[in-house]
């Protein structure tokens, strides 16, 4: 079975909307729980989770963590139950049957993966970004496809990478691309261009590109969190809820 993790940090107007969406895009046959690790939100994040677990018929759990994604998603991973460990944005909507797919794919042989994605925007760079994620190179991975794992991999590979608050996605994916078993399953995962469309996708790309070069140069997880700060970091991104019409209007 899978176990869900979805690491939030002040996304109240987002996290009710994708818990409902899972219970019914996803069977309790196949999820075991969803683990939602709050990293302290000062807004109503924790609470609208909570409020969405009596009526699920997908168990709920809703916990607290350090912030940072990279502690978020290992303190969801060590309280996990199933042999399957799906980490998921909040802003990420997974294929109908996500779970059937990742488990079918597991039960082939794969230990690790991620869906196609395609970003909620028509504009052509981001359509082609999409595009290009069906291909198994790691040059188009991130961690907004959503990523699933074996427990037992995870484990080998020692989990997410602490150090850092940025990037810590794209460490994991190439350890797990180091481990010669990585998937690109044939179904698409529809995620927000929120971050496009604040910062402009010209230059929220190159301020990616940056990242990635000063990374490949040697940057210390300091460093680059210093650089996303200064660049990228956004105190008030679109927090409009996705819709499940605006996810399969394709």
């Amino acid at each position: 079975m899978i176990s869900i993790i979805i690491p939030v940090y002040n996304e109240a107007q987002r996290i009710a909307p994708i818990l409902r969406y899972l219970t019914t895009a996803g069977s309790s046959q196949h999820i075991r729980e969803i683990i939602v690790v709050d990293g302290n939100s000062t807004d109503d994040t924790k609470a609208l989770a909570t409020s969405v677990v009596e009526t699920s018929i997908i168990p709920i759990q809703v916990m607290s963590s350090e912030k940072g994604r990279a502690r978020q998603m290992n303190t969801g991973a060590k309280v996990a139950e199933a042999e399957v460990l799906y980490f998921l944005h909040v802003d990420s909507y997974p294929p109908l049957h996500f779970d059937a797919h990742i488990l079918k794919a597991v039960a082939t042989g794969d230990q690790a993966g991620c869906f196609r994605m395609r970003f909620d925007s028509q504009h052509p760079w981001l359509q082609l970004a999409g595009w290009l994620t069906r291909f198994n190179w790691r040059a188009c991975r991130g961690g907004d496809q959503s990523i699933f794992v074996t427990q037992s991999l995870f484990d080998t590979i020692g989990g997410f990478n602490e150090e850092y608050i940025i990037y810590e996605d794209i460490i994991f994916i190439n350890q797990l691309y180091a481990h010669g078993s990585f998937t690109v399953l044939p179904y698409w995962l529809t995620t927000s261009a929120r971050l496009y469309r604040e910062k402009g996708i010209a230059t929220l790309q190159y301020h990616f590109y940056m990242i990635y070069l000063k990374k490949a140069l040697g940057a210390t997880p300091e460093e680059l969190y210093g650089y996303y700060c200064k660049h990228i970091k956004s105190q008030e991104l679109d927090k409009t809820p996705m819709t499940v019409e605006a996810i399969f209007d394709k």
